[in-house]
């Protein structure tokens, strides 16, 4: 392990896209008087590491409502094949150290996920990606293929992330209850690996799980997991924003 110093320079940036399939313009829905993206964005800015926040879109709307309530929007391409490729284009663009990906569905982001990510890349120099993961303690999220897992090795690295409940229980009767991690999709990038990105083939593991961090394991860059009691609830369907309301009313 190789510390960094000085105290790298961090950017939050905080892909949004207006076109989506399950919720179209769900970065401008009202929740309880501000949009979506005006909480993710009020959230990220509370992190303790970042220096600054930038909403990456592909469309006026998105843009005109960041750079209405006082946040920056810089416009990426429409072609982007997901959030990582357009962080990569603004990190091509802007001067930082590293560059955290936020993800613009989870208006109720805990900033100090944020700062977790980021220290794990700052405290070890040969960290390249890292994210986040908090422990699943009921059984219903190891069933459900939209909840990720992730299992790591002893130095905290990931060694998989699956829909499927890992790790396997074989043997039921065993006096053991492994532990279970649920992946939080929030990502800390060094600013050379995560402009590599784009130039990565994807392989057939991604392709099976649908699930983009694991190109980083196929190529052979590991991932730092930092770990969080912060639980995500994230907005991907209309029925999910009453859950958000209700959480937002506590």
């Amino acid at each position: 392990m190789t510390n960094s110093s000085p105290q790298p320079k961090a950017v939050a940036v905080i892909p949004a896209r207006y076109a989506s399939t399950r919720f179209p313009g769900k970065p401008l829905v009202d929740l309880a008087g501000k949009t979506m993206i005006e909480r993710v964005v009020e959230s990220a800015r509370a992190a303790q590491t970042v220096s600054r926040v930038i909403v990456a879109t592909d469309d006026e709307r998105i843009a005109r409502a960041v750079r209405g309530f006082g946040g920056e929007a810089m416009m990426t391409r429409s072609t982007h094949r997901s959030g990582t490729e357009r962080l990569a284009e603004i990190a091509s663009h802007v001067d930082a150290d590293i560059f955290v990906n936020v993800q613009g569905d989870e208006p109720l982001l805990d900033p100090q996920s944020i700062d977790l990510a980021v220290a794990a890349l700052a405290e070890d120099s040969d960290v390249r990606v890292a994210t986040i993961a908090t422990p699943i303690r009921e059984p219903g999220p190891l069933g459900d293929s939209n909840v990720v897992k992730v299992v790591m090795d002893f130095d905290g690295n990931a060694l998989y992330f699956s829909r499927a409940p890992i790790p396997w229980l074989r043997d039921a009767e065993e006096d053991f209850v492994p532990r279970y991690f649920k992946h939080i999709g929030l990502y800390a990038f060094r600013r050379d690996a995560l402009l590599e990105f784009p130039t990565l083939p994807p392989g057939e593991l991604e392709r099976a799980e649908q699930l983009e961090q694991l190109r980083w394991l196929e190529n052979g860059v590991p991932i730092r997991i930092a770990q969080s009691e912060y639980d995500s609830l994230s907005i991907d369907v209309p029925e999910d924003v009453q859950r958000v309301l209700n959480r937002l009313a506590k």
